[in-house]
This record gives structure tokens, C-alpha cells and sequence, in this order.
């Protein structure tokens, strides 16, 4: 390989990690956003929140199977698990500051402060961080089920969930004789 061609490869490499970047910002900025545009009726913590939460994590399992398929076949493997990361992480925290401030609305005892949206989405990131900084916590018996259950699924999430994709990367690197 002559300087020209390794120069090529550099600058395609560079322009695939920008559009992967560009991508993952886009895709959690449209999460994100439609978060804060969709209108969210008030519920407690009832069969409205359970089914959006067993919905959406059902979406969830399927865009994780699908992108774990689509970073093996890929031809980089590591960006595609990258873009993947970027749309289930924060569909998932956007999933349960959801079903907080759906269930703040219905009833706003119960959490220590009432939730606006984004005091959902700071509570729910807090919890997946295992930061907690105790400013916010839920009261009701249901909301602290419902906090409890996210915790140990953020532990499959960080445990499993990039064991996964990681071993995908593996198998898509190998694929490829890297």
C-alpha cells in the first residue's frame, strides 16, 4: 500500500465515524424530542403503564436482536454496535421517565416532588447512573416497585445487554478476519 491509498483509508474511516456520530445524535435527539412533544396523559401506576412499559420493551428486545444481526454483517462492526447503543440506551431511560411522569401526574405524592418531564427524565438517569442523589425518590409503595424493577433492569441492561452487543462486534470482526 503506497501513502495515497493509506490516506484514503483514513479519510473514510474518519467521514464513516462522523456519519455514525451524526447518526446517533440525530437518532437521540428525535427520541428525545418526541418525549417532550407527544402528549402524556396522566396514570397511575395502572394497566396503561404496565402495557407501555411491556410494549416498549418488547421494542426494545427486537431492536437489540436486530442490531446485534446488523453489527455482525456489518463491514464495522464497532460503529454499527456504536449507532446501535445510541437508540436502545436512551429509549429505554425515555421509556421509564414515561411511566414516572405519567404516574406524577395521576398522583403527586407519588414521588417526594412532583415530576415535570424533564424531572422525570433527571430521575430516571440517576437511577440508571446509580447516582442518586436522594433529591428525588418515589413514595408509593407501586412507583418504588416500579423504580426497583428499573434498577435490576439496568443491571441486565449494563450486564447483559453490552456482554451482547460486544460479543457481536466479536463475531462481526472475525467475520471479517480482523
Amino acid at each position: 500500500m503506497d501513502g495515497v491509498e493509506v490516506d484514503q483509508g483514513r479519510a473514510v474511516s474518519r467521514r464513516r465515524v462522523a456519519v455514525a456520530i451524526v447518526r446517533a445524535l440525530l437518532t437521540t435527539s428525535v427520541l428525545v424530542a418526541l418525549y417532550y412533544l407527544l402528549p402524556l396523559d396522566a396514570d397511575s401506576f395502572g394497566a396503561s403503564v404496565v402495557v407501555t412499559l411491556v410494549v416498549g420493551m418488547a421494542v426494545l428486545v427486537v431492536l437489540v436482536s436486530w442490531n446485534v444481526r446488523g453489527v455482525v454483517e456489518s463491514d464495522n462492526p464497532g460503529l454499527k454496535a456504536f449507532e446501535g447503543l445510541f437508540v436502545a440506551v436512551p429509549l429505554f431511560l425515555l421509556l421509564f421517565a414515561t411511566a414516572y411522569f405519567r404516574i406524577s401526574l395521576a398522583d403527586r405524592s407519588s414521588f417526594s416532588e412532583p415530576l415535570t418531564r424533564t424531572g422525570a427524565l433527571y430521575f430516571t438517569v440517576t437511577v440508571f447512573s446509580t447516582v442518586g442523589f436522594g433529591d428525588i425518590g418515589p413514595r408509593s409503595e407501586p412507583t418504588r416497585l416500579l423504580v426497583a424493577a428499573q434498577m435490576i433492569l439496568d443491571l441486565v441492561v449494563l450486564g447483559i445487554g453490552v456482554r451482547v452487543i460486544a460479543g457481536a462486534v466479536q463475531r462481526g470482526r472475525e467475520r471479517l478476519g480482523r
